[in-house]
């Protein structure tokens, strides 16, 4: 049946309030006890849809990050742009040329205020719904999409409140539509050659893995990258937990098979003070300055442990507040050894390396490199974030294509996603045990884990 004629049977009401309503109640955000959760829909083991030869897709969001994934959109065969939606006019103006520059039709521009994705998501004929947005407008923006009839992919964090993880997830096992986390870390260099390497048994049985996400945003915090609102900032100041775990733990998560026979059982998170942002504030404006006198609830360093029901370690790491070196920590530790990314990549393997002695990860990569690499080196080359980010949109519009399961489904996202919420528990309670939602509610026990996928 044609979408147009399904849509008759969609809701069409929204629940989505204004952007500056949202930040104005963050304070008021439940950490994680939303309660139980009574879902009226079944869990999917893998979700597999009709293929596309065609992807249709209406993109939400030309900012920062929008902007390059819009970009390697337009070189990936099968994709045909079809609508752009931004609160700003001039980013539907560069949309559109950068459309005409590829050679293809001009998209139509939703430009109508921060609700205008709904009239787009109504209006047109559409297979995937793609934002980039603020984290407020993540899972209104996916919701809609899936109600009428479109697959969704949206920025990380997924959800940032437990109950709009399970809302992610109801929806999509309701639809029947993909809903995608775009983590793009998963297709990293080394970490693509990390699950190589698990997937191979090169460590061993897993033990314990640490992972995180530390960049100093000072500068973007305080300055105007985050346009039209300040509101990576806002949420510094209302919310104290890891508010973006998903870098590292997307890939961790992957190695470890969380939701694939393996699961999340709990964590505990704990956060140090938080000084770092009013030092900063007090430097660029004055002591006198708003800014100055606010008081920062986002700890400078929050770490949250996370056990699996196989009994790994998982230590996860939030600093975006402080003075530092860019990490994500990436270290993955078995029973014959381990290996890590950062400050250098360095490998230990039993037997194979000097007693006591790091090797180096590089002499590993013409054995374990990834057969994505292998293929899509040449094409990813100049796109964002060394390549990964055209690796991550090449493979989630592949899948469509061709009707297969997504490598990070939405009970994947929502997983990781969801850490945010339950870390702001956790540190609330005085760094209590939070246990974590099986949102594949016991199916992760036969789901198969992700294997080594090629282009």
């Amino acid at each position: 049946m044609k979408k147009n004629l399904n849509r008759r049977d969609f809701l069409k009401t929204s629940s989505t309030a204004g952007l500056g309503v949202v930040l104005g109640s963050m304070a008021n955000i439940r950490c994680a006890d939303e309660g139980p959760r009574k879902l009226r829909t079944e869990p999917i083991e893998h979700l597999v849809t009709p293929p596309l030869e065609t992807v249709r897709v209406g993109f939400v969001g030309i900012g920062n990050q929008g902007s390059g994934h819009f970009r390697n959109l337009l070189r990936i065969e099968g994709v045909e742009m079809k609508a752009v939606c931004d609160v700003r006019e001039e980013r539907i103006l560069w949309a559109q040329e950068q459309c005409e520059k590829a050679g293809k039709p001009k998209p139509v521009g939703y430009s109508q205020g921060t609700e205008d994705f709904k009239r787009m998501c109504d209006s047109e004929e559409l297979d995937l719904v793609y934002n980039a947005t603020p984290w407020e407008w993540h899972v209104p923006i996916s919701v809609k999409a899936m109600e009428t009839g479109s697959h969704a992919a949206t920025e990380i964090p997924g959800a940032i409140t437990l109950d709009e993880c399970w809302q992610i997830v109801e929806t999509s096992e309701r639809y029947r539509k993909h809903c995608c986390t775009m983590e793009n870390c998963n297709y990293d260099r080394t970490e693509l050659m990390l699950l190589n390497m698990v997937r191979q048994n090169l460590f061993g049985e897993l033990l314990h893995a640490e992972c995180g996400y530390l960049h100093d945003l000072r500068g973007w915090k305080f300055g105007t990258a985050y346009y039209p609102h300040d509101w990576r900032l806002q949420h510094s100041i209302k919310r104290n937990g890891d508010l973006y775990p998903t870098h590292g733990l997307g890939p961790v998560a992957q190695w470890m098979d969380i939701t694939r026979g393996n699961k999340f059982e709990y964590l505990v998170s704990m956060s140090s003070p938080s000084l770092s942002l009013k030092l900063e504030a007090i430097k660029r404006y004055g002591k006198d300055h708003p800014l100055a006198q606010t008081e920062y609830a986002l700890g400078d360093v929050v770490n949250t442990l996370i056990k699996t029901n196989k009994g790994q370690s998982i230590l996860v790491t939030h600093d975006t507040n402080s003075p530092r070196p860019y990490s994500r920590k990436i270290l993955i530790q078995g029973t014959k050894g381990l290996a890590r990314k950062y400050p250098e990549a360095k490998i230990f393997i039993e037997g194979t390396s000097e007693r006591h002695r790091w090797a180096d990860l590089a002499d590993y990569e013409e054995q374990y490199k990834h057969p994505l690499l292998t293929s899509l080196e040449e094409k990813a080359e100049g796109a964002g974030h060394g390549g990964m980010d055209f690796i991550e949109d090449y493979r989630l519009i592949q899948c469509l294509r061709e009707g297969k399961p997504m490598d990070q489904d939405v009970y994947d996202g929502a997983t990781i996603s969801a850490v945010v919420a339950l870390s702001e528990k956790s540190i609330a309670e005085n760094s209590a045990p939070v246990e974590v939602p099986d949102f594949t509610r016991g199916v992760w026990k036969t789901r198969k884990p992700l294997g080594i996928v090629t282009a």
